[in-house]
């Protein structure tokens, strides 16, 4: 399924300094959600197939104030660096998938209910009558078709992901792992991903020291 693109008038693109070096900040409001998201660009993507991505949902706890429960701030960041060390990727950066799309007062309302009563991130967000996950992957995939990107190498644990972008018409040629350290504030978290969510986390039976940097492999599709 490939809908409608992004209007010109939407968008807004500039250089974007940062301690990484420059990336080209591409702005943009998408016509389907209404939400205005980014895209972090390095290099020359247009026409090129395997570029390396990353869809990061936005996580206020952890991309901005370095909440540790989530591995959220540690993923974008290791997602930028590999897209530097590469040379040429996009991260899209999307707004509105706050606690996965249930928004940020509910995200904080579930983290009452796992530190008060133990549930996980899938339990705490039933408990308050809402969905687990509604996030729509569309805008990364109409930001991606605007830049030109022919297909990706998609830097994510989520299985989920690589399907829901796929279906948005972007091909996915490997699923690139971006895995981060576990520690003891995560571990519920991470193992509740994996158990609960289907995403393929190894290191939570893995030394650190063993992880190295991410991303650590590729799996082809």
């Amino acid at each position: 399924m490939r809908d409608q693109g992004i209007d010109e008038k939407d968008i807004a693109e500039a250089d974007l300094r940062t301690r990484r070096g420059v990336f080209r900040a591409v702005a943009f409001r998408d016509p389907v959600d209404g939400q205005e998201h980014m895209a972090l660009v390095r290099g020359d993507v247009r026409g090129r197939e395997n570029v390396l991505v990353r869809m990061h949902s936005e996580c206020m706890t952890g991309d901005i104030f370095g909440a540790t429960r989530c591995e959220c701030g540690d993923q974008l960041g290791a997602g930028l660096d590999a897209i530097v060390r590469e040379g040429a990727g996009v991260l899209v950066y999307l707004r509105g998938h706050e606690g996965r799309g249930i928004g940020l007062v509910a995200k904080v309302r579930t983290h009452i209910l796992q530190d008060d009563q133990g549930l996980d991130t899938v339990d705490s967000a039933t408990a308050i009558g809402l969905p687990v996950d509604v996030r729509d992957y569309g805008p990364a995939a109409r930001i991606l078709h605007h830049l030109g990107v022919g297909s990706v190498r998609l830097m994510s644990n989520n299985p989920v992901k690589l399907s829901a972008l796929e279906s948005y018409g972007v091909p996915v040629a490997a699923r690139v792992p971006l895995l981060v350290p576990v520690s003891d504030d995560n571990v519920r978290y991470l193992t509740a991903k994996r158990d609960r969510l289907g995403h393929d986390l190894p290191q939570i039976d893995v030394p650190a020291a063993a992880l190295g940097d991410a991303p650590v492999s590729e799996v082809r599709g």
